[in-house]
């Protein structure tokens, strides 16, 4: 039998989809089952952005575009970008995808490689680390600890920063903790990155206007000294409950610019032509829907909370962005994986296990409440009673 190359034996999972896929078998079996793992938001794309991508149906927009995207997309990225963080970028820099993951793959596989070390935040997203174990590059976890908020500690950072280390991943807003770095942690970063000026930087901002509390986001991009290698990771999934939509953007420097193009080239062409004109909707048009959405993740965030922290051994600090909750569970007794399967088994509740986002999750689960209010009363009412029920 043909094999594939070695480097396929080391692609990890997103085990948020094994959990969802596990979710709805039960449910299809005919349990009721409450789906706190996913983290795609449960309001509908706002109507004038799914008419914007009809129109351009009718108006026969069929074919192939530019691999990095129509202009008009990429000019209204641009205007995004100064508006809500002031911030310069060309339209010239702007590389339409579709979806985040694609800037985190093409910007790990080109500074990955055996022999490299890539930082990346743990707990965090876990296609950081499976992409860079594709590529034979050594994943060194960044903390990120509890005690400081599930912000990402500059020291703690740069210390880990080798001759070998070719590309650092940050995370903020965060997922899967809610965290959020404050300004101050960051201008300390890229101070010390100066140290390191061969040292790339891959910044995931696809949270970021989900902030609460008078919780401000800070991009990378505001600081020119690492503009030159500064990759910046954003898109409409999260903010215009676009999941299914596939659409993201990134912000790339020049000299790694026509690299990322090439890989547009060879691997997915374009993103279809339909979801682009629906972007441009989305980010120049009327922002009530997100003003609406984000009020309802916030009522959630406080309710969720406020839920978890009555739970027998469980203890939660309150999320300062996204839309994720990121419990301690470890004075329940149960290790996080095992209780997140049994309450999915048992108490009909999808959580994810703290160790399915890094090696230092365990002892956490995280419980997304892009779920209604009264599911997540419902939900937290179930864990209660599994806990009060099952002590360890």
């Amino acid at each position: 039998m043909p094999k594939p190359v070695p480097a396929f034996g080391r692609i990890g999972e997103e085990n948020a989809f094994a959990v969802l896929a596990r979710a709805t078998a039960l449910a299809q079996a005919g349990r009721d089952v409450i789906n706190l793992g996913i983290g795609q938001p449960d309001m509908p794309t706002p109507p004038h952005v799914v008419e914007a991508a009809v129109q351009a149906l009718r108006d026969g927009h069929h074919g192939y575009t530019p691999a990095t995207g129509i202009l008009p997309l990429r000019e209204a990225v641009a205007r995004d970008l100064h508006r809500r963080l002031a911030v310069e970028v060309s339209p010239e820099s702007v590389m339409i995808m579709p979806g985040g993951k694609v800037t985190m793959f093409a910007a790990i596989l080109m500074f990955g490689e055996p022999g490299a070390e890539i930082l990346y935040p743990d707990p965090g997203f876990p296609i950081y680390r499976s992409m860079i174990e594709f590529t034979g590059a050594t994943p060194v976890p960044i903390p990120i600890r509890e005690e400081n908020g599930f912000a990402f500690s500059a020291e703690e950072t740069l210390a880990l920063i080798t001759p070998r280390t070719r590309l650092v991943i940050l995370n903020s807003p965060a997922n899967p903790t809610g965290g959020v770095t404050p300004k101050a942690e960051i201008d300390r970063l890229v101070a010390g990155l100066s140290a390191h000026p061969d040292v790339a930087v891959l910044s995931d901002e696809i949270y970021g206007t989900m902030t609460y509390d008078g919780e401000r986001h800070h991009t990378l991009l505001a600081y020119p000294e690492i503009r030159d290698r500064l990759i910046y990771l954003d898109g409409a999934s999260k903010t215009y409950a676009m999941t299914g939509w596939r659409l993201g953007w990134s912000v790339w420097p020049v000299p790694f610019y026509e690299a990322a193009r090439k890989l547009a080239v060879n691997s997915f062409s374009c993103v279809n032509a339909a979801t682009q004109w629906a972007g441009i909707a989305a980010l120049d048009g009327p922002q009530d829907a997100v003003t609406a959405m984000m009020a309802e993740f916030d009522r959630r965030r406080l309710l969720v909370v406020e839920g978890l922290n009555r739970l027998p051994g469980v203890s939660c600090i309150t999320p300062k962005g996204a839309f994720y909750a990121f419990p301690n569970i470890a004075r329940t007794g149960w290790k996080a994986k095992a209780l997140a399967s049994a309450l999915l088994e048992e108490a009909g509740v999808a959580t994810i296990g703290g160790p399915d986002f890094g090696v230092h999750g365990e002892g956490y689960l995280r419980l997304s409440y892009a779920n209604s209010a009264e599911n997540i009363l419902r939900a937290l009412e179930r864990m209660g009673e599994f806990l009060a029920r099952n002590p360890r």
